[in-house]
């Protein structure tokens, strides 16, 4: 049984890997700020299922509040897993600055809690996005990625350089984990999979940029947080750690797969309107998870088509379709 800090328990991510750890005897201790990039009431809702779980108790707390933030950490903790921060590629071009503060900032401020109260290990929750175009495909983790196209993914990197100071300074333990395209029940609504369902059962036709023949390596949400845990085991059971790892599925996806994948999950025939790239956007997510197999036993379980099913069932639960 560890006590654990989860930033952003209340996303996508967060909910579930909150819900799993209660499920496996852990004391969680969870923050949201519920930012508004999304409806909150989304969040509010899947924090309701653990809300008043005996082991767990929640801060609505901005982590670019450093003496807040503080306060939270003073109450200890055997792990940080840091999930929080601020999402989409798009977004982060019309508001860098947004991505620097929530990003880069909050994670400076979680560092300096965690040396303050001399809390040891972090799990940090990076993002595919930092290996930009890379043609170098599956991604490995010795790849370079000094090339970031879109401030999300600058932000990212920047994380992982600060982790990488405060392991330094302070012996800090640390994965970075690269997570590819997660998707699954709660996922957020900007997101193509939601978005796609939502207008395939809406008879809207779909905007898709490009030609389709971008792909993604869509990750189903219990692999993900199976990886994660797979992270938390490995550093509570080793020192002098500083890894990252990729967390993907190995088995990317073209974008005119996926609909014609989601079409077939919701019994519907999609109309479509393409327009051009979007800037920031990258062609192909291909994650090479070796490094993770061998070090987290990290295995994914889900097949895209069951995957989809899953979604598309809960999303005809919460929408009444």
């Amino acid at each position: 049984m560890y006590k654990i800090i989860v930033t952003g328990c209340a996303g996508f991510i967060g909910s579930h890997l909150t819900e799993t750890l209660l499920s496996r005897g852990h004391i969680v201790t969870g923050i949201d700020n519920f930012d508004p990039f999304y409806d909150p009431a989304i969040k509010r809702k899947n924090l309701s299922d653990f809300i008043n779980h005996p082991s767990f108790s929640f801060f609505e707390n901005d982590l670019t509040g450093e003496e807040s933030t503080s306060q939270i950490f003073s109450k200890g903790a055997d792990i940080v897993i840091h999930l929080a921060g601020k999402a989409g590629v798009r977004p982060s071009i019309q508001d860098p600055q947004s991505y620097i503060e929530n990003n880069i900032t909050s994670t400076r401020i979680v560092l300096s809690a965690m040396e303050k109260y001399q809390i040891k290990k972090l799990a940090f929750a990076s993002s595919s996005s930092v290996y930009g175009n890379n043609l170098k495909t599956p991604w490995h983790e010795n790849l370079i990625v000094d090339n970031p196209i879109s401030p999300y993914a600058f932000s990212k990197k920047a994380c992982e350089l600060l982790n990488h100071t405060w392991h330094h300074l302070y012996e800090t333990d640390i994965i970075n984990m690269r997570f590819f395209t997660v998707y699954g029940p709660r996922q957020r609504p900007d997101l193509a999979i939601h978005k796609f369902t939502k207008m395939m059962f809406e008879d809207t036709p779909l905007t898709l940029f490009g030609d389709g023949s971008t792909s993604r390596d869509y990750t189903f949400i219990s692999d993900t947080v199976a990886g994660i845990c797979g992270a938390v085991d490995y550093l509570m059971s080793h020192n002098n750690v500083f890894e990252t790892v990729n967390l993907g599925n190995n088995h990317p996806i073209s974008l005119n797969d996926l609909v014609t994948k989601i079409a077939e999950a919701t019994a519907t025939k999609p109309k479509i309107k393409r327009l051009p790239m979007q800037p920031g956007d990258v062609d192909v997510t291909f994650a090479d998870i070796s490094k993770a197999q061998n070090l987290l036993g990290y295995q994914p379980q889900v097949r895209l088509e069951d995957g989809l099913k899953a979604f598309v069932k809960w999303y005809k639960k919460e929408n009444d379709e």
